[in-house]
């Protein structure tokens, strides 16, 4: 069974439209630890729902794993990773983040306790609900 993960980018500077049209796109410049042990976690097959944040703090979208763990190309260092990831659908409705805080059975969702967390694991139950209130 795929595990399921929010990642999250500022669509400033990468939108879910930017994921869409190019398809398969590298999710690189993870620079948290943290972050980076569920990047590295992440394996062929699993989905993530997209989160635009700082502007619109919303679910826009959902994509699946390509290609796991790999050096990410734009760390000179060597420490961090990336993964490939492939845009499956928009989401019917976006989610925002104050219908995430609202909802009680997302009680303890790490979005809301680790909100500066680019990458996350989220559960099954809350994937459900999420997927729910999202229309898909």
């Amino acid at each position: 069974m795929p595990q399921h993960f929010l990642v999250k980018s500022e669509p400033d500077v990468f939108s879910w439209e930017d994921q869409m049209r190019n398809g398969v796109e590298p999710w690189t410049g993870v620079r948290n630890a943290q972050a980076a042990k569920f990047l590295r976690s992440m394996a062929v097959g699993d989905l993530a729902f997209f989160y635009h944040s700082n502007i619109g703090r919303e679910i826009v979208g959902v994509v699946e794993v390509v290609r796991p763990a790999y050096p990410d190309p734009t760390d000179e260092t060597g420490r961090w990773v990336a993964v490939d990831v492939r845009a499956v659908k928009p989401v019917a409705r976006p989610v925002s983040l104050a219908a995430i805080k609202a909802e009680p059975r997302l009680e303890g969702i790490a979005l809301v306790r680790q909100s500066r967390l680019s990458v996350m694991p989220i559960s099954p139950e809350h994937w459900s609900v999420l997927c729910e209130m999202a229309g898909i």
